[in-house]
């Protein structure tokens, strides 16, 4: 004899799988990231820093309007939050311009070193900031992951982590400061990068004055220009869909697809350099990471009871 399905459990089984194909679709963005910046090889650094800040405002405000977010963050917005999302704007600015320098510069390996460790960073930040606490399982994989990066200092100097130190230091002091914040990810992205605006638009003006065009040589590299906003703005509005459809701790785990497709792109399409010492420093952080995810479940099961 059949039973009628439970209309309630079967809408949070769709809501389930929806999330976890929006959630893997922004990552998968992210992560294709590196070849993206590639394509951009003959613009500079900043050039392409200042188109993405400009093309993500334009994306995000339209975002913003068709969501239907301009009354709330209107009547949320004061002088406290400009001043919080101004120090977090210069943070994803270094964020950002550092990413985009290294991807350039054939060391996207160390981009992913740095993100597959900001999880850890952010744990870190939330016991000196916040006064957290680590449970053994998150404290044992903070060790393993601190060994990794040590052995690599030791064994590479500190020229090979200043990039993947900056990087997750920047991104999780970011949300660090965000989290005291009372707007959603898309509105904050906003805020920062119409705050970054002005400074972009004046490089970009006095660059052209200097013989540099605003633009690049041919139609495609502006093309590729213009979607800066897209790869930034997109990804982002993917994953606050994905987060509400589904526990934010399972949300979380989707984070380590980008920096595993940068790791692939680093080691087998761009063949940078991979040794037995980043084998061991890889491998000491992805232990951890398990470890840490492990922790995460187990809580999230608890919860429950």
């Amino acid at each position: 004899m059949s039973q009628t399905a439970d209309p309630e459990v079967s809408g949070q089984k769709l809501r389930l799988r929806s999330g976890i194909v929006y959630a893997t679709l922004a990552y998968l963005i992210y992560g294709a990231m590196p070849f993206y910046m590639k394509q951009l090889q003959a613009v500079p650094p900043i050039q392409i820093m200042a188109h993405r800040v400009l093309w993500s405002v334009f994306l995000l405000a339209i975002i913003v309007s068709v969501l239907g977010r301009w009354t709330s963050l209107r009547r949320t917005i004061d002088m406290r939050l400009v001043g919080l999302f101004a120090a977090t704007a210069a943070l994803i600015g270094v964020n950002w311009l550092v990413y985009i320098w290294a991807v350039l510069n054939d060391r996207i390996l160390e981009t992913s070193l740095g993100f597959f460790i900001t999880p850890l960073i952010t744990v870190v930040l939330g016991v000196v900031a916040l006064g957290e606490r680590l449970t053994r399982l998150q404290t044992f994989a903070v060790g393993l992951a601190t060994v990794g990066v040590v052995a690599l200092a030791f064994g590479k100097g500190p020229n090979s982590l200043w990039i993947a130190m900056v990087l997750a230091f920047t991104f999780s002091t970011a949300g660090l400061i965000r989290k005291v914040a009372p707007l959603d990810p898309l509105c904050g992205l906003l805020i920062e990068t119409s705050l970054m605006a002005p400074l972009a638009m004046a490089w970009l003006f006095l660059s052209s004055q200097n013989g540099i065009p605003v633009f690049g040589g041919d139609t495609s590299t502006n093309v590729l220009l213009i979607f800066t906003g897209f790869v930034t703005a997109v990804p982002l509005l993917l994953f606050s869909v994905a987060a509400k459809q589904m526990p934010y701790s399972l949300a979380g785990q989707f984070q380590y697809i980008g920096p595993s497709l940068q790791f692939l792109q680093a080691v087998l399409l761009f063949h940078e350099p991979f040794g037995l010492l980043h084998l061991f420093t890889f491998g000491s952080i992805w232990s951890g990471l398990i470890f840490f995810a492990v922790d995460a479940v187990r809580e999230q099961r608890a919860s429950r009871f």
